[in-house]
């Protein structure tokens, strides 16, 4: 049976709109946690770990669908093929099926909210959500204002890790701040990539990105510098004691590193190449916080 170039195309579309690698967006701050407090206690609580985990890709998948949902609305993605709205004809139903996974991810955390007779880790996951929503969500849209990476930043890094923290030790430490920061510039960073190839959609929209307020060309630079400082605050970090030695694993992902600042150097203002950097930009961020964590993990181990 030969399969028509219409149904490869079909499903390559379809890949593209489930977005598989950007799930390690859901995992890595959990882990990194999780890390964090089994570095202090030698203990990992997996229920609770198993459970956020799953909760946090299903409220990622949240994101992503209606993301999809509020730019129909705006006629930013009308030239994107891979929009789950387009692909499907039926944004009612992409909407409602974004509400339905967002409710088991929040049924999730209150799982361990209710194991450990606590609000805590619910409250600050509710929170993040409310910045998620923000993001492109009416009447809010502070994405379209440029302030993407902000929200990225805070959800992702310090509030994410922090609540991952919590529902292992149910208290708190200023350790995992640090390790929070390094998280929140990362997956920053993914986003950051993600506006390179579409300024004209952008502008079209009305879409004041970081790219279309800086430029491509003085984009890639900010790139440059911005991602190098998670190996340069890392290292200061060993140095001052905060941080073990061995979270200098975290060296062993600089490749992902330079290959994603040469890259978007290189093509900065050629859409079509340079539309693929927010994919080296996953795997930055997952290599880097998988070994940062291990660090922290193989600590006195």
């Amino acid at each position: 049976m030969v399969t028509s170039s219409v149904e490869i195309s079909k499903s390559k579309l379809w890949l593209a709109a489930i977005k598989p690698p950007m799930y390690s967006v859901a995992i890595i701050p959990i882990w990194m946690g999780t890390a964090v407090a089994f570095a202090e206690t030698r203990i990992i609580n997996w229920e609770n770990f198993s459970i956020f985990i799953m909760s946090a890709i299903l409220i990622i998948a949240w994101l992503n669908l209606s993301n999809d949902v509020f730019d129909s609305e705006t006629g930013i993605d009308k030239n994107k093929a891979h929009s789950v709205v387009n692909l499907t004809g039926n944004k009612p139903l992409v909407f409602w099926l974004s509400n339905l996974l967002l409710t088991a991810g929040i049924l999730g955390v209150l799982t361990i909210t209710w194991w450990q007779r606590d609000f805590t880790v619910v409250t600050i996951i509710m929170l993040c959500c409310l910045l998620g929503y923000s993001y492109q969500g009416p009447p809010f849209r502070f994405g379209y204002q440029g302030l993407g990476e902000i929200i990225c930043f805070v959800t992702f890094g310090p509030m994410a890790v922090a609540a991952a923290y919590y529902s292992q030790t149910q208290t708190w430490s200023l350790n995992f701040i640090p390790a929070s920061i390094i998280i929140g510039i990362t997956t920053s960073i993914i986003l950051f990539c993600s506006h390179f190839h579409q300024v004209e959609d952008d502008l079209a929209a009305g879409k004041r990105s970081p790219i279309v307020r800086l430029g491509t060309k003085r984009g890639s630079w900010v790139l440059i510098w911005f991602g190098s400082s998670v190996y340069v605050l890392t290292s200061l970090f060993v140095i001052l004691g905060i941080f073990p030695v061995l979270t200098l694993l975290i060296m062993l992902s600089l490749p992902f590193a330079l290959k994603l600042f040469r890259h978007v150097y290189q093509h900065h203002d050629q859409p079509e190449k340079v539309s693929n950097c927010k994919f080296i930009a996953v795997a930055m961020h997952f290599w880097s916080g998988l070994l940062l964590g291990l660090g922290f993990v193989l600590f006195n181990s």
